[in-house]
């Protein structure tokens, strides 16, 4: 057979398109262009799009449309993961992030609606999985708003488990009042036992209402002060170490804290 028929890269011609649609969807993904930056501000648009409906499911959950709409997150979500994987280098061991089971496992709850009704409230975890992952942040990396990155993770952090919570509390204990009210109920039980307010209308029954009880004032506890912290401790800035990597110091920082190397952090100082 003659080399003739194979592109000079020694890749055959029928892989070829796959390459190609590879390194476009990384470059979409991943790139720094304004198309790249369109498309993942987009993508991130998406995603926080499925977070609302993931949060109003309770409330949709009896409409005619519940099963439209489940389905329809589902195919977008299981396009954003197929879209991934191609754009991954590593497609196996992409595969095994713990933010990617997170999304398979959310998958299937999507395709499984009603078998997994009892898991359904986990999905609100993507919320932090994206936190993870960084796309949340690249809007504020870009716009030079780094240093309020602690912050805003601080509060993601607290509003995932209060939405954690509220789904889990509503799927155990406030089942039987099905819609709005029920998860209204379990949301204003959350916060008052985060917030150690605890006005006793509402209450959890039986020891494992209790167990329940102290995890969410406990939680809810240390990420309150998590967020206090990251508000009123002294300001930092993000600046890469070329030593070591350490990328936060304070802003009239010469040398390293971490390795004593010397740093050029700019100002706006003109």
């Amino acid at each position: 057979m003659s080399r003739s028929s194979e592109p000079a890269d020694g890749a055959p011609r029928d892989e070829a398109p796959l390459a190609r649609l590879r390194i476009a969807l990384r470059q979409l993904y991943y790139g720094n262009t304004r198309t790249a930056r369109r498309f993942q501000t987009a993508a991130l648009s998406v995603d926080l799009a499925i977070i609302a409906l993931f949060i109003a499911q309770p409330v949709l959950k009896n409409t005619p449309v519940f099963l439209s709409v489940d389905y329809s997150v589902a195919a977008v979500l299981a396009l954003d993961i197929g879209a991934r994987l191609l754009a991954a280098r590593r497609p196996l061991e992409w595969l095994k992030r713990p933010v990617v089971l997170l999304d398979l496992f959310i998958l299937i709850t999507l395709l499984l609606p009603y078998t997994l009704i009892n898991f359904g409230f986990l999905r609100i975890i993507r919320l932090w999985s994206l936190s993870k992952t960084g796309r949340l942040w690249q809007p504020l990396r870009r716009q030079g708003l780094a240093e309020w990155e602690l912050p805003a993770r601080a509060v993601l952090n607290l509003v995932t488990f209060l939405f954690l919570a509220t789904g889990f509390i509503y799927t155990t204990f406030f089942r039987q009042n099905a819609g709005l009210e029920g998860y209204l109920d379990a949301l204003y039980f959350t916060v008052a036992s985060v917030t150690t307010t605890g006005y006793g209308d509402i209450t959890l029954s039986g020891p494992w209402g209790k167990l329940t009880s102290i995890v969410v004032m406990i939680i809810g506890i240390s990420l309150f002060v998590q967020l206090a912290q990251a508000i009123f401790r002294p300001r930092k800035v993000h600046h890469t170490c070329p030593q070591c990597g350490l990328q936060r110091h304070d802003p009239d920082a010469v040398h390293c804290k971490a390795c004593g190397h010397i740093l050029n952090i700019p100002n706006d100082e003109s």
